[in-house]
């Protein structure tokens, strides 16, 4: 899958938490590469920082999933898909 969204990004958040955008600190199980950023498709885990939304959620540090990109990815059929936006959803730590 083609990876669209390198750390340092500003996703839309897809969720009823009340966030509104999300900034990606981190991919999880990316091992890397001297001096490449990591980054994320969709349906990769992300550690994700809220940058608007409810106080309450702003500066903390939580586990989110990118379920929108606007990279196109080809599917095994051929097709190529993207979206509209970036965007992601905030989960708990097990990604539920």
């Amino acid at each position: 899958m083609s990876l669209g969204l390198p750390v340092g990004a500003v996703i839309n958040c897809a969720d009823n938490t009340g966030a509104k955008n999300l900034y990606v600190i981190a991919v999880q199980g990316i091992k890397g590469r001297l001096n490449r950023l990591p980054a994320a498709g969709s349906g990769d885990m992300i550690v994700a920082t809220v940058k608007k939304g409810k106080p309450e959620l702003r500066k903390k540090v939580m586990p989110a999933v990118v379920i929108r990109q606007r990279k196109p990815f080809r599917r095994r059929d051929g097709v190529f898909i993207y979206f509209e936006d970036n965007a992601g959803v905030i989960v708990n730590n097990k990604g539920e």
